[in-house]
C-alpha cells in the first residue's frame, strides 16, 4: 500500500511540475506569437498600400455585422475578419485594408487582405495564411495572377479560363479554377463589404 501511495505522489508531483513548466513556456511564447502574428499584418497591409503611413482599426467595426453584410449581398462562404483605415504621414485617410476569409480555397480557408482606395480603386491583396496545392492553387500567391487584381476599379469579378477581354475578368490559374474562384470571389466579399463604407467613414 505504500508503494502505491508513494507511486501516486511522485506521479502527482511530475504531474503538476510538468503542467507548470509547459504552462510556464506557453505564457513566455504568447508575447512573441503576438508580436510576430501583428508584425505579419502590417506586412500584408503595407504590400496593399505602400504609400499609406499608418493603418488604424475602422472604429466600430464589428466582424459579425460585416460578415452579414456580405452574405445577404451572396457570398455566403466568405467572413469579413478585419478592416483598417490606411491614412498618409499627416494623418488622411487614403482608403481601407479590409481582411477577408474564404472558406472554398481548394486546400481550406484562405485568409488575405485586400487594399481599396477611397475613390474605390482596388490596390490588389495579400495573402496571409493559404494551403492550397503546391505548383498550382499556391500560384494564387504569386505577381503572374495577384497582379490581375492591381489598379482596377472596385467592381464584381469573374473568373474566365479563355483569355481575360475585360478589366472585370480575372484569368483563372491553369489547373487551379477553384482556387482563382476562391480567392477572386473573396475579392467581390471585400468590395461588397467596401460599398457599405463608401459613403461615410474615411471618405466624409
Amino acid at each position: 500500500m505504500n508503494k502505491l501511495v508513494k507511486d501516486a505522489l511522485t506521479l502527482t508531483v511530475i504531474t503538476l511540475v510538468s503542467g507548470a513548466a509547459l504552462g510556464l513556456v506557453h505564457a513566455i511564447t504568447l508575447e512573441p506569437i503576438a508580436k510576430a502574428q501583428e508584425a505579419a499584418k502590417q506586412a500584408a497591409y503595407k504590400e496593399v498600400f505602400e504609400t499609406a503611413e499608418s493603418f488604424t482599426d475602422l472604429e466600430g467595426f464589428d466582424s459579425e455585422a460585416a460578415t452579414k453584410t456580405v452574405v445577404d449581398a451572396g457570398f455566403t462562404s466568405d467572413d469579413i475578419t478585419g478592416c483598417v483605415v490606411a491614412a498618409d504621414a499627416s494623418g488622411n485617410p487614403l482608403g481601407y485594408v479590409i481582411t477577408v476569409v474564404t472558406h472554398d480555397g481548394y486546400g481550406g480557408d484562405i485568409n488575405f487582405s485586400v487594399g481599396i482606395t477611397n475613390d474605390g480603386t482596388i490596390n490588389g491583396y495579400s495573402i496571409m495564411d493559404i494551403s492550397e496545392t503546391p505548383g498550382l492553387g499556391m500560384k494564387s500567391t504569386e505577381d503572374k495572377f495577384k497582379s490581375q487584381f492591381n489598379g482596377i476599379k472596385a467592381q464584381t469579378l469573374t473568373v474566365t479560363k479563355t483569355g481575360k477581354t475585360d478589366e472585370s475578368e480575372i484569368d483563372a490559374i491553369s489547373g487551379a479554377t477553384i482556387t482563382s474562384k476562391s480567392v477572386t470571389n473573396g475579392v467581390n466579399a471585400v468590395v461588397a463589404y467596401f460599398n457599405t463604407l463608401a459613403g461615410g467613414g474615411a471618405n466624409e
